[in-house]
């Protein structure tokens, strides 16, 4: 983003397009350089620049050049709405990156790849409405996880559709769409969770023929209304017109104070206001746990709330770590078995009592 892009992402969680119409935008895509790479784009009058990957490779080029000043409190404060320490895309992305952003027009030479045996699974916008075309699906709904896929979320997945048969649709297709960029160093890495997910089509759980499974390859930021916004934009470019929004959508424990950062119900309301979403049904997510008395996930039922034990995601990987067993139903025993193996091999080596720590995808 060059420096007007930047400050309405900023401040009106919008960018003005060509048109004079009001794009969605909520949080600023920039790329940052510290004070030896401007000098340097200086010194040599440069009007474009090569970007590259880790290997040096050029992948894309930036034209027509502005270099301005990266004020990181006014970014941090706007997009989270608090300056306080301890947030985790801050102190992965922000603190300390460079002084300056640069912007300009980008032209791709050739897509991203990672080459880690999931490239096959990072659609872009434009690859994933052809596939959904390719299926001809009259309606697309999106869900976005950061965490394996149990039966709670497959249920709440199915029923979606079951719901959109009974408004008329004839082919409801999911796109289970799981966020791949940074996230906290507690949450199960990336390609763990694909391969939990790839269990999930395989025994059933959710139907291979009514399922894309996609990588949404954004960082999490943990910001709240904000974030949940560029979530929303972003299944819009690839072809859903419903997103399933759950409490609290991209939001997190504040990092000082024992408390939540943001409100569990201004994700949902901000979405149904937001300029720019109009087109996006907002689907509420219906709250499922273990229903004790049917031996299965099911939706809560406050009329008998003493047959349900909500298992967390904190508990679900103290149990995986244990090698405990979930209760039956809970999550496919292949989904199941490839958390365990994940935890397992985080265990110390003999003879250490050092365990070895998580990566963040």
């Amino acid at each position: 983003m060059r420096e007007t892009e930047f400050l309405q992402a900023l401040h009106f969680n919008a960018v003005r397009g060509g048109d004079g119409s009001l794009v969605n935008m909520s949080v600023p895509i920039v790329l940052a350089l510290d004070d030896a790479q401007r000098r340097a784009i200086q010194a040599d009058g440069a009007t474009a620049v090569a970007l590259v990957d880790a290997h040096d490779r050029p992948v894309a080029v930036l034209s027509d050049i502005e270099i301005y000043k990266h004020n990181k409190e006014e970014r941090i404060a706007r997009t989270w709405g608090t300056t306080a320490r301890g947030l985790p895309y801050v102190e992965e992305a922000i603190t300390n990156a460079g002084d300056w952003l640069i912007g300009g027009d980008l032209e791709v030479i050739e897509p991203i790849k990672y080459n880690d045996g999931l490239d096959q699974y990072r659609l872009s916008p434009a690859q994933l409405r052809e596939e959904f075309a390719r299926r001809n699906a009259d309606a697309v709904f999106a869900f976005q996880l950061r965490n394996p896929v149990h039966n709670g979320h497959a249920l709440l997945m199915t029923d979606t559709r079951r719901r959109l048969l009974e408004m008329g649709y004839k082919n409801p297709v999911l796109l289970l769409h799981p966020l791949g960029g940074f996230t906290k160093a507690d949450d199960v890495p990336l390609s763990v969770r694909m391969k939990q997910h790839e269990k999930v089509l395989e025994e059933g759980v959710l139907n291979p023929e009514s399922t894309v499974v996609a990588i949404f390859p954004s960082p999490m930021h943990y910001a709240g209304p904000t974030e949940v916004q560029w979530h929303a934009k972003a299944r819009i470019n690839a072809g859903a017109n419903f997103y399933i929004v759950g409490r609290d959508p991209a939001g997190m424990g504040h990092p000082t104070e024992k408390r939540d950062l943001y409100d569990a119900d201004h994700g949902k309301k901000v979405l149904s206001m937001a300029p720019g979403l109009e087109r996006l049904n907002i689907l509420p997510f219906k709250v499922a746990a273990y229903d004790t008395k049917h031996n299965k996930m099911n939706f809560f039922d406050p009329s008998r709330k003493e047959d349900f034990l909500f298992i967390s995601g904190t508990k679900m990987r103290s149990l995986a770590k244990n090698r405990e067993s979930p209760p039956d139903g809970f999550m496919c025993p292949g989904g199941w078995k490839v958390l365990v193996e994940y935890y397992d091999s985080l265990a110390p080596p003999e003879g250490s009592s050092k365990l070895r720590e998580a990566v963040a995808a």
